[in-house]
């Protein structure tokens, strides 16, 4: 199921398709069992409202989740911006290394770009690979010349570093944040319900009326696979606060 959601346009389709299934085994369970007894109408109606209900607020809640979580990487996305453009500045303090922190601080930037902006499995193995490699060199590039001469200045240059560093890990996990698997599974599994209940309860089965109800909760899961997936889905986080901390470190 992890795998499904990562592809928003497949999430859609194979939603759609179950749940236009199951729609179907319902119209056609109702026809072999000759449908709802008129005195059971009522009760029935009570019951599909009520699990279409929670269908909605179970699409809702899962809705709220990945709005959340895209927020987050849109936050963490600012803060690695102003902590690498902070830490530019800041290599002033490090007359020695200054010209070295600066130009590792623009190949880390770049590196950061090319995280948000990438689809490719095969570069953002590269990308991190490097941008592990670059940290190890901006760290020994504030932190030799702390320990030569501790003072109060490189402290401050070195601290900033720090956080240049952490903020990147604050962004892998946020992108590592997704809904769980179980949550998917438990939305599959009543929009099937749901959508049996309201095939099994319609008196002349109209095939093309059975497809709305699969076709507008497929539309939903679409939605929030799309904002839950940092890069398969259309709406992602574009690393604007990036690239303009970018261009100001010519």
């Amino acid at each position: 199921m992890e795998e499904l959601v990562r592809y928003p346009r497949l999430t859609f389709v194979v939603a759609f398709l179950i749940l236009w299934l199951a729609a179907w085994i319902g119209s056609k369970l109702s026809v072999r069992l000759h449908g709802i007894a008129e005195d059971l109408r009522a009760d029935y109606s009570v019951i599909l409202g009520a699990t279409l209900t929670l269908l909605g607020l179970i699409i809702g809640f899962s809705f709220s989740m990945a709005t959340g979580r895209y927020d987050q990487r849109k936050n963490y996305e600012e803060e690695e911006a102003n902590a690498i453009g902070t830490e530019y500045i800041r290599a002033d303090l490090l007359p020695a290394n200054r010209d070295h922190t600066r130009e590792l601080l623009r190949q880390y930037m770049d590196l950061r770009i090319k995280f948000y902006e990438t689809r490719d499995t095969e570069e953002l193995k590269r990308i991190d690979t490097d941008t592990t490699r670059i940290q190890d060199q901006m760290w020994t590039a504030v932190s030799q010349p702390a320990v030569a001469q501790p003072n109060p200045v490189a402290a401050l240059a070195v601290g900033g570093m720090n956080d240049v560093i952490n903020s990147q890990g604050y962004t892998q996990a946020a992108w590592r944040n997704r809904i769980p698997a179980s949550a998917w599974i438990l939305l599959m599994v009543i929009g099937v319900f749901a959508n049996g209940l309201l095939g099994f309860g319609v008196r002349l089965p109209n095939m093309k009326l059975l497809t709305v109800l699969p076709l507008v909760v497929g539309v939903a899961f679409f939605l929030i696979a799309d904002i839950d997936s940092p890069r398969r889905g259309w709406i992602i986080v574009h690393p604007q606060n990036l690239e303009t901390a970018r261009a100001g470190m010519k």
